[in-house]
């Protein structure tokens, strides 16, 4: 007589969350498992190498004194990404099989082309810069190698804000994301705080750029900034 199946458990995987320090992303804030607020910051570039060694100084000049007039920590990230132009090549699709005209619709599968495979070939990178602010309503201290360990591991290190605690945390959060601004403008660089989509999508980039670039989220709001 055969014997019955029976289904082998395997055991659970832990969930990858479980090592991140992001507890959760809400009002334009990231909220980290230690009570924590981070604000994050897109911004615009500077083409330095065009500019005249009198404008070079004055860059430099104003980074610096931005810089120096921090009296709290700020991470600077610069994210490279392979060039993605899907969305421009559907619309030149689209162009190209609305036109009318013989002549411009051959000129415009033509250039469709060469653009595709232009970045094909060169394998074209996209640099984006962002700021990262942090508020901390305790003394900003580096945490020992142990305590991180052990609060990966340990439910009760989480801490839940409540509502009245988040706000006014966040209020002095944008008070120096405030500051950040306007000290990049003096560089003549443009900022803009990541809405909470916004956030969702880098932060799913960032831990799974593979998986993004063949499964896009929803569409979220895109940040224009002016160069």
């Amino acid at each position: 007589m055969a014997k019955p199946f029976r289904t082998i458990k395997r055991p659970k995987l832990p969930s990858t969350q479980q090592y991140l320090d992001i507890l959760e992303i809400r009002d334009d804030t990231v909220v980290l498992k230690d009570g924590t607020l981070r604000a994050v910051l897109l911004v615009s570039s500077v083409n330095f190498a065009l500019k005249s060694e009198e404008e070079q100084n004055a860059v430099i000049a104003s980074y610096t004194q931005f810089l120096n007039a921090l009296d709290f920590p700020v991470q600077i990230v610069v994210q490279s990404r392979q060039l993605s132009i899907d969305a421009y090549l559907d619309r030149l699709k689209q162009i190209e099989k609305t036109q009318t005209n013989d002549l411009l619709r051959t000129q415009t599968t033509e250039y469709r082309q060469f653009v595709a495979e232009l970045v094909e070939i060169a394998d074209i990178m996209t640099k984006r810069f962002y700021v990262v602010v942090p508020f901390s309503p305790k003394t900003d201290r580096p945490k020992g190698f142990f305590l991180r360990f052990s609060e990966t591991f340990s439910a009760s290190s989480v801490i839940h804000l409540k509502q009245k605690q988040f706000e006014e945390f966040r209020l002095g959060l944008m008070k120096r994301v405030d500051a950040v601004v306007d000290g990049l403008a003096s560089a003549g660089l443009k900022a803009a705080v990541l809405d909470t989509q916004s956030l969702i999508e880098l932060y799913y980039n960032t831990y799974n750029p593979e998986t993004y670039a063949n499964e896009k989220m929803n569409d979220t709001a895109k940040i224009r900034l002016e160069e």
